[in-house]
């Protein structure tokens, strides 16, 4: 359900002012862009599917010590898919301005083209 014109113009000021106020927690919390590591990722679930294999095994062999290595594998593979990698690159925004970054349109997420496009409109309205 879309939002009306009203909720669209409160939200947008309730951002401004999230922005305007607090740019440290903007620039903590939404300013990272960190790439994935898609071998960690491939690694990560390959473990994770053997360490479930061998859990299964450990269980049905009836031999304790070789489920808790399953688990620790399939434990350890999780960890590896789901953690950034040492070489993943973080873009901050700046943490003084209290407008946007400017960036290459090629490399802004879908929201921000989204946003910038909403701003225009309204500064052509107004």
């Amino acid at each position: 359900m879309p939002l009306s014109e009203q909720e669209q113009r409160l939200l947008e000021e309730m951002e401004r002012s999230l922005y305007h106020n607090d740019a440290e927690f903007v620039a903590s919390v939404g300013g990272t862009r960190l790439r994935p590591n898609y071998r960690s990722i491939v690694l990560g679930v390959l473990a994770g599917v053997v360490g479930i294999a061998t859990l299964v095994a450990g269980v049905a062999m009836q031999q304790l010590w070789l489920g808790i290595v399953g688990f620790i594998i399939m434990f350890g593979g999780v960890l590896l898919a789901i953690t950034p990698g040492r070489t993943a690159r973080a873009t901050r925004p700046s943490a003084g301005s209290s407008s946007r970054p400017t960036q290459a349109r090629s490399q802004q997420g879908f929201m921000d083209k989204l946003n910038d496009r909403w701003d225009r409109r309204q500064d052509g309205q107004q």
